[in-house]
């Protein structure tokens, strides 16, 4: 209601309205993933539907992963969370990886190379190395950092030197790294085929009180170090000089080289520091997950896993982890959804369609930037047929 002979309300044009809508929304990389997450859900939920399934039971085993909470026994168990964060810890320090090495503008496909570096590392330092409480972990986590960060500086190098493409490169240097840990591995006395024999107790990173406090599980002091990893690439990428230098030559190389910032110096402190954060989940794995060295027949997946995480993540620090969460999450809970007859391949087929419908953004960006020129193409001839009138 308006007063009499007061202005007239202006008329809402829905199809302006949605169109707003829909540019703020799809400029907001939050809202986008957090709403493909909901349609990897919606999807999932569909098909478990029609295989006359109850998605119900889905939701229940997710339920009691992230809370502990089993709703069918009305019992309440934290081994579950304590699992679920231990699965999570390799998948965000890989995800890490991955995001710091595109925020510079590479795709580094390398993690899962870098991770079984960093794992190959730890564990001839845990054998190698004197007992010495602190000290001895303390030197097996830095020195499989120090594996992964190599690892990863020889592609940056390569890429920066002589232009060598750092996704065909990682790829090569993935399976160099897996064929030289079993190697190097299967030389320490007392291994079989697929263990070493068990570390010693001063080089494990197991943590009885967190072991306590989520009733058994195997989550370990790895926790630490893992948010210890989040907060750094936040600082490094938001706060240092040589954040800002690395996002710029990500977001145009020629323009930050006119600018004076060492391209290709950055090029391989961008992949080196990649590196180190896949050697320290190597770290997390071989000495937090296990009390033996493992002899990796096949590669892990964290590292490929972590190219997910890092896409739902925006590349950002916070972002990374909250994806790496939700991915430890759907592989947590996945034999409990097979325990309620829910088929296995339903965790895979959410991860999926998460990746694929976050790989949609840059097309529904073009369209609203299409529609953008377009209407600026269109108001010009209707501002002179106003003025005209």
């Amino acid at each position: 209601m308006t007063t009499k002979g007061g202005p007239k309300p202006k008329a809402v044009n829905p199809g302006a309205l949605s169109g707003r809508i829909l540019e703020v929304f799809t400029r907001s990389d939050g809202l986008i993933s957090a709403a493909v997450v909901l349609l990897g859900f919606v999807a999932a939920t569909l098909i478990i539907i029609l295989i006359g399934k109850h998605p119900g039971d889905m939701y229940q085993a997710i339920l009691q992963v992230v809370t502990g909470l089993d709703v069918r026994r009305g019992t309440w168990n934290m081994r579950y969370v304590g699992e679920w964060l231990v699965s999570s810890m390799p998948l965000i320090l890989c995800g890490l990886s991955m995001a710091f090495a595109a925020r510079t503008g590479l795709f580094n496909i390398g993690a899962e190379g870098q991770y079984i570096a960093g794992l190959t590392a730890a564990q001839i330092i845990a054998f190698s190395f004197p007992p010495v409480p602190v000290l001895h972990v303390t030197v097996a986590v830095l020195g499989a950092m120090i594996a992964g960060a190599l690892w990863g500086g020889i592609v940056g190098f390569f890429k920066a030197r002589y232009k060598v493409s750092e996704v065909v490169a990682t790829i090569m240097m993935n399976y160099i790294a897996l064929y030289m840990h079993r190697l190097i591995i299967l030389r320490i006395p007392g291994s079989s085929t697929y263990r070493t024999p068990d570390f010693p107790a001063a080089v494990t990173l197991s943590s009885p009180l967190l072991a306590s406090l989520t009733n058994g599980s195997r989550l370990n002091n790895s926790l630490w170090l893992c948010l210890a990893a989040v907060i750094v690439f936040h600082l490094v990428m938001e706060k240092t000089t040589l954040g800002f230098s690395l996002k710029a030559t990500g977001l145009n190389r020629d323009a930050a080289f006119y600018s004076g910032i060492r391209v290709n110096a950055n090029i391989t402190a961008a992949m080196t520091i990649a590196g180190a954060f896949a050697g320290l989940a190597g770290a997390s794995v071989s000495l937090g997950t296990f009390s033996y060295g493992r002899i990796l027949a096949a590669m892990d997946g964290f590292g490929f896993d972590g190219i997910a995480v890092a896409l739902v993540g925006n590349s950002t620090a916070w972002g990374t982890a909250a994806a790496g969460l939700l991915f430890g999450m759907l592989k947590s809970a996945q034999p409990l959804m097979q325990s309620r007859q829910i088929p296995r391949e339903i965790t895979s087929i959410i991860m999926g369609l998460v990746v694929v419908f976050i790989s949609l953004r840059a097309g529904l960006r073009l369209i609203i930037e299409w529609q953008m020129k377009a209407k600026v193409r269109d108001e010009p001839p209707r501002r002179a047929q106003g003025e005209s009138r």
